[in-house]
């Protein structure tokens, strides 16, 4: 099986980019340094590619979020008009085979369990301001672009909606499994699906249970370009450089389409709210199955990073 070499920057490249960023002494360089996010500025296109790396199941855990919040706020601070030039944000997973299995499951069991309604709503919060921060592009006139290469599910769905366009190996799949242990996707599901497709088209996906590929996501509108397995980085190199002349055309279309969106903060930590109530509700029946999913990611996950 493919080591994973052909789905992240080769490491000549790495060194390269690594040099580059180097030069740039107005960046901070805790950003090139997070636990679980790997971070590369190329200076020749403006474009920061970050990766998820994980220590364990690739999930939203606090960690994590702990990441992608200093991620936000050291972007804010380094890049931007009067500072580093950034014309492009990229964020794809050095898991091979999985972007994202979304929501931390076994918090979310434990703070069910222990009847703790805060906790749940403090770790739903803390995700809705990352995504509203990404939907607004830090207030950095940049494109966002999401990588995938891999399983995109739940949370991980939901994190991609976020970004301006989304491209996907053929291989890579999507889907909202919430639904088969009794709750549904709390962080942006509702809010963006709906936005993007219409809350018909929304309620079929949020509901169905099914997993969707690369091709379909593409057909809905939701992927913007497919890419060959293994060719997601080239893929997405080419999309930033056919992008180049158009940059700015894109940006302000982007701004607009959100503009038209009216999509508030105070909408999406409500839905989270409402979504914190309804696991308190979950029975123990639906806590077991909530397990089965996270030992059956788990083995998933395994078994990828033996191959």
């Amino acid at each position: 099986m493919d080591s994973g070499a052909n789905r992240a920057v080769p490491l000549t490249d790495v060194e390269e980019l690594y040099a580059e960023s180097a030069l740039h002494a107005s960046i901070p360089q805790e950003l090139f340094s997070l636990q679980e996010l790997d971070v590369l500025y190329d200076d020749t296109t403006a474009t920061l590619w970050s990766y998820m790396s994980p220590e364990g199941r690739p999930s939203f855990t606090p960690a994590m979020l702990n990441d992608f919040e200093q991620w936000q706020q050291l972007i804010g601070q380094g890049f931007g008009p009067d500072k580093v030039p950034l014309r492009y944000l990229v964020l794809g997973s050095r898991a091979d085979d999985v972007f994202c299995f979304g929501g931390d499951l076994d918090l979310f069991q434990q703070l069910i369990r222990e009847r703790d309604r805060a906790g749940l709503v403090h770790y739903g919060h803390r995700c809705c301001a990352i995504l509203d921060r990404n939907i607004r592009t830090l207030d950095i006139p940049m494109l966002t672009i999401g990588l995938v290469q891999g399983t995109a599910l739940g949370g991980g769905f939901e994190a991609l909606l976020s970004f301006d366009f989304i491209i996907a190996e053929r291989q890579a799949t999507f889907g909202l499994p919430e639904i088969m242990f009794g709750l549904y996707p709390g962080m942006g599901a509702h809010a963006l699906l709906s936005r993007k497709l219409g809350s018909a088209m929304a309620d079929r996906i949020i509901l169905s249970n099914e997993t969707y590929t690369a091709e379909q996501m593409y057909d809905m509108g939701i992927v913007h370009a497919l890419a060959e397995p293994g060719d997601g980085l080239n893929a997405t190199r080419d999309f930033i450089k056919k992008s180049e002349r158009r940059h700015g055309g894109l940006v302000g279309a982007r701004q607009a389409t959100k503009r038209v969106w009216q999509l508030e903060l105070a909408e999406l930590n409500k839905i989270t709210e409402m979504w914190a109530d309804t696991a308190l509700q979950l029975r123990e029946q639906d806590l077991k199955v909530m397990s089965r999913l996270v030992a059956a990611q788990a083995r998933l996950a395994e078994r990828i990073a033996a191959a």
